[in-house]
């Protein structure tokens, strides 16, 4: 199985363990309305498109609807069997590639919306399979940050994402760096911003994710 794969067996298991009326860290969803969304994303495109193209949303919302309007064991039955043989996220190598980050980061989503949670031990190989994207994809995390920003992991070399006079240094595993870099907040993440107050101030004060 790939990395990918098992991150699909366990972000299942997580859906079976909390419920589908468990809070998660995407903003007005609970379970149910995240995983719905992962079930849009990976089998109707026809309906997905609307996350990006706005004429589209009404049919989206309707198609995700139907999605939630399905039993809890269901939803987690098709997600857990895994892309239609058709469907581009169906492409081994392309699948992996795409998916292990969305995976993760949904899957904190719902572990580090409870009231006690810890991070995760993660091998060498999945920290590099989160990382290695950032040296060609990090800039869009960033680009709305009004400081250079910088990330550096031990053992790694450092990536810059946004040049700048000035800017700050995002310290901590790759895991860590990529929820943050999606948008989830600091005290959700392990994560040290190093810089001068007035630049981390700034930084902290600005979007990220896609």
């Amino acid at each position: 199985m790939s990395l990918t794969s098992n991150e699909r067996a366990a972000i299942c298991d997580s859906f079976e363990t909390y419920g589908p009326d468990a809070p998660t860290l995407c903003e007005g969803w609970d379970t149910r309305d995240l995983l719905a969304h992962m079930l849009v994303r990976e089998r109707r495109p026809d309906a997905s498109a609307g996350m990006f193209v706005p004429f589209l949303g009404k049919h989206l919302a309707q198609v995700t609807e139907s999605y939630k309007a399905e039993p809890w064991d269901t939803m987690i039955k098709t997600f857990r069997d895994g892309p239609p043989m058709l469907s581009v996220w169906a492409i081994p190598v392309l699948g992996d590639k795409m998916n292990l980050a969305e995976f993760f980061i949904h899957h904190e989503d719902i572990r580090r919306a409870q009231p006690e949670w810890a991070s995760r031990e993660t091998t060498k190989e999945f920290d590099d399979a989160l990382w290695n994207p950032f040296k060609t994809m990090g800039r869009m995390f960033f680009r709305k940050s009004p400081v250079g920003v910088t990330l550096r992991s031990a053992g790694r070399d450092d990536i810059v994402v946004k040049k700048g006079e000035r800017g700050v240094v995002l310290v901590g595993l790759p895991g860590e760096i990529a929820i943050h870099a999606f948008g989830r907040p600091l005290d959700k993440v392990h994560v040290v911003v190093q810089g001068d107050p007035a630049d981390i101030e700034a930084f902290e004060a600005s979007p990220r994710g896609m």
